[in-house]
This record gives C-alpha cells, structure tokens and sequence, in this order.
C-alpha cells in the first residue's frame, strides 16, 4: 500500500470502524484490521498504531461502548457502537460518499481542448 493510500485511509478510518461496526454488531480491534484487510483483497491495511488511537477517540466521543471478555486465556477488548455511534455511521458514510461522489466527477473530467 502506497503512502498516498495510507494518508487518505487515515483520513476514513473512523468512518470505516463505524461501519464495520454497524454491519457486524461487535468487534475487537484485530478482527476489525482482519476485515478491512479481506474486504479489499489485502489493499487495504490497518496497523494497530493507526486503529486504537482512533478507537480511542471514537469513545472517548460517546459513540462506541467497550466489554472486556476473557477468550483462550487472554483479555480481550469487543467494540460496539452507542446510539450515538449508530446516528454517526450514517451520517459520516453518507458525508463520505458524497465527498467521493463529488472527487469522481473531478477525477474523471476531460481536459479541456
């Protein structure tokens, strides 16, 4: 994955958690970089400094809500969304369509002859 991808994932990770967590009701932070990494063929990847940081302020916002369970021995840490959290996966999903919608268009202009 190129820098230029890495900057503008950065930039769509927390829709991307919000997402991800809307569709899959909870999970921990390796699943989530697991998903992302299969929904695009490995194109795409998460690296822990980049995702608990973001899953940080995503509850540090009140719109994800944390449950520590203990699986094979280990502590392991499940995210879901608030009601909040909810209201905010669609509204920011929506905002980024939109946004990419609009870069399309610009993309795919003709130059001018």
């Amino acid at each position: 994955m190129n820098s230029t991808t890495q900057h503008i994932l950065k930039g769509s990770l927390s829709v991307i958690i919000l997402k991800l967590l809307e569709d899959r009701e909870r999970m921990y932070g390796y699943e989530i970089t697991q998903q992302v990494k299969a929904l695009t063929a490995g194109e795409m990847a998460i690296t822990e400094g980049a995702l608990y940081p973001a899953l940080h302020k995503l509850e540090a916002e009140g719109l994800l809500t944390t449950e520590t369970e203990v699986v094979d021995g280990r502590a392991r840490k499940y995210y879901s969304l608030t009601k909040d959290g909810q209201q905010q996966s669609v509204s920011r999903t929506s905002e980024l369509r939109a946004f990419m919608q609009n870069l399309n268009l610009i993309l795919n202009l003709k130059p001018a002859v």
